[in-house]
Order: structure tokens, then sequence, then C-alpha cells
């Protein structure tokens, strides 16, 4: 089963490509959300008010069916910006991850072919320069329990190395618990058939 995704760190610093006067600005953005996206593309079109063009594409999600992309020209030739830029993002494995290129007319038009290959290679020296990382995909569980039952939980959390993300110690114990996917089913299973302690999938 494959547990892991690929996505980069931190938005890469500028990169700069040229073709016959056209100047293309290129970036990449770790991003978890349409909303996001939104804020970031009209930080770009202010920085880059003059420019022509502001064409992108990104990916969102870690797992089938839950994975959702866009590609967008901008204005450009039908599928001569977007779907260059969205195939690096393919090429290169990533996801939750939005590149923008940004493009001024240089006056002497590229056509289809030199558009393809302008945007698909800024796109590329974006992904060049980025801190690319592997993540695990994780599930969380929230398990429930007496206060009496407690030790029995954490000794469990403790012998697994399991991440806790939220706990609230009171008479009446909620812990909120990240494991691989993976392993998922196991340690479901091993907390599911203690007495007196719940655990259920979070979405």
């Amino acid at each position: 089963m494959k547990d892991t995704y690929n996505t980069i760190l931190k938005p890469t610093e500028e990169v700069l490509f040229k073709d016959k006067n056209s100047k293309f600005f290129g970036y990449a953005f770790p991003v978890s959300s349409e909303e996001e996206i939104k804020t970031l593309l009209e930080k770009v079109k202010k920085d880059h008010h003059a420019a022509r063009h502001w064409c992108y594409a990104y990916q969102l999600g870690t797992e089938e069916p839950n994975i959702q992309f866009r590609a967008n020209d901008d204005g450009e030739p039908n599928n001569s910006a977007g779907m260059p830029i969205y195939g690096q993002i393919q090429s290169f494995e990533v996801t939750n991850i939005l590149i923008i290129v940004v493009r001024y007319f240089g006056g002497v038009k590229l056509g289809v072919g030199g558009l393809i290959n302008a945007y698909k290679t800024t796109a590329q020296m974006a992904l060049e320069v980025a801190d690319i990382v592997t993540r695990t995909i994780n599930k969380l569980f929230l398990i429930h329990c007496d206060y009496k039952n407690i030790n029995t939980v954490m000794r469990i959390i403790k012998e697994k190395n399991l991440d806790v993300t939220n706990q609230k110690m009171e008479l009446d114990c909620e812990i909120t618990i990240s494991v691989r996917l993976k392993d998922a089913p196991a340690i479901f299973e091993q907390f599911d058939h203690l007495f007196e302690i719940d655990i259920k999938e979070l979405d």
C-alpha cells in the first residue's frame, strides 16, 4: 500500500526563463486548500500587475479519488500553458502544490510549440529549485475512555510510538492519534479489542 506522497517544503525563489523577448517568471507554493490558492494567485497578480498572462496549475490531495487538479491557460491558446505546467507536477510526482508562471509579452509571437516549451521549462525550473519532501499519509483516530483506563491507552501509544495530536485528560478522557495508513487497521483493532475503550476514525 502506497502511504507516502511528495510535496514541497516552502515557496520557491522566483525563476526566470526568456524566449524571443518574452519573459516567464515561475513560482511554486505548497498549498492545502483552494482558498490558499486564490490568495496566492491574487498576490502574484498584484506583484506582476503589468504582465500579460498569469497561468497556473495545481494539485491537491494525497489519495485517489480525492485528488483534485486544475490547469489554467489564462488567455493563452488552449492547452499551451496550464497543461504543460501540470505535466511537470506529474513528472516530479508532487502534490499539494501550486505553480504559477507569469508571462510578459516581448512583442514576438512564440507559436503554440514555443509557448508549450516555455511554460513547461519555467515550471520545471521552479520545481528544480524546490525543497521536495516525502510525507506519510496518516489516519486520525479518536480514543475515548474513563480515566481509570488511561494507563492502558498510553502504554500502547508509547509502545507503538504513535503521534498524539490532541488530548483531554479528565474523568472522561479523549485522545486523538495520527497513524500511518499502512499501520492503521492493526492499531484500530488493538484498541477496538480493549474493554471499556472506544476508538473511532475521524474524517
